[in-house]
């Protein structure tokens, strides 16, 4: 039990300092002038890596980090997804509308230029512009094409209609599959769906020992010349080939 206070209270300090830095960049989006959408990412980037290092997983990470910018697309788990991935490079992130009324979290998540999307809205097309406007000029974002979080033993439909910012930026499709373990099988505390609540998902987290993620960037697809439909298809049977073939063996990231 004191091990899951401990590591509460090094949350909350973590959750501590991003306010902070979500006050200030707050504050820096009032002066008129300059677009602080790179410093943004940079220390959205930076501060994630903290939250990582917060939660009680070892990280393994296969292949290499895109050269280029890229929109990246992931098998949805939980919302541990967004700081394990978040950590790895600057970008912008695509969110359900929800996200935006959790406590705190939900504030860092517009502060860090979170993207939100209703279900069912029609916010798609509009949200395809937004992304391709953020990927022309230089900032990655990374969407999870299902839609919603599965519990990680498989793949729903890749929803191709968003991948369309790819093809109007001109940038390559980065597939990343994610894959929790506990004991070399998959984890069944990690995944985030149903009723879950947040405080809920935490402390189940934080009362068991430390799990692992296998983070897997494929091989970049180029998106000029290819349907959306075509896109969606190559990322998710590259990224079912990970979850549900034989995997090389990863190199771990220190905590």
């Amino acid at each position: 039990m004191m091990r899951c206070y401990l590591r509460i209270a090094r949350l909350l300090g973590v959750l501590g300092l991003g306010v902070v830095l979500g006050a200030w960049v707050a504050l820096l989006e009032r002066l008129p002038g300059y677009d602080w959408t790179f410093l943004r990412q940079g220390l959205t980037r930076w501060w994630l890596a903290r939250l990582r290092r917060a939660l009680p997983f070892r990280i393994r990470v296969h292949g290499e980090l895109p050269g280029e910018t890229a929109l990246w697309v992931s098998n949805h788990v939980s919302w541990v997804d967004i700081p394990l991935l978040g950590a790895l490079a600057p970008m912008t992130f695509l969110s359900k509308a929800e996200v935006r009324q959790w406590p705190v979290a939900g504030w860092l998540a517009e502060k860090a230029g979170t993207l939100f999307i209703r279900r069912g809205s029609g916010d798609s097309a509009n949200l395809g512009q937004q992304i391709a406007g953020a990927l022309m000029m230089g900032r990655s974002t990374l969407i999870f094409p299902e839609g919603t979080t599965t519990d990680g033993s498989g793949l729903r439909t890749f929803h191709g209609r968003l991948l369309s910012g790819a093809i109007d930026a001109g940038v390559p499709l980065q597939p990343v599959a994610l894959r929790y373990l506990r004991n070399g099988e998959p984890c069944n505390l990690a995944p985030f769906i149903g009723d879950d609540d947040l405080l809920s998902h935490l402390l189940r987290l934080f009362r068991n020992d430390r799990g692992t993620v296998e983070i897997h960037l494929l091989e970049p697809l180029p998106s000029f010349g290819r349907s959306r439909a075509q896109l969606a298809q190559q990322a998710r049977a590259a990224i079912g080939q990970v979850i549900y073939g034989e995997v090389a063996q990863p190199l771990e990231m220190a905590a």
